[in-house]
């Protein structure tokens, strides 16, 4: 089984339920997505934050 420590949105307490037992909200992994520096995908999520924020490239 793989077990991965979740976070209420709702009321910030830490659980290892689908479900927050306090406040009945779901809840969402507390861990951060794996990193890799050959990542496929990172020059489009790079460019989407880019045209998000407005900021332009300097080349």
């Amino acid at each position: 089984m793989n077990f991965r420590i979740r976070k209420c949105p709702n009321c910030g307490r830490y659980t290892l339920k689908e479900i927050c037992p306090v406040c009945g909200t779901k809840t969402k992994v507390a861990h951060p997505p794996r990193f890799s520096p050959e990542d496929p995908y990172g020059e489009y999520r790079r460019r989407l934050k880019r045209e998000l924020l407005g900021i332009t490239r300097r080349e």
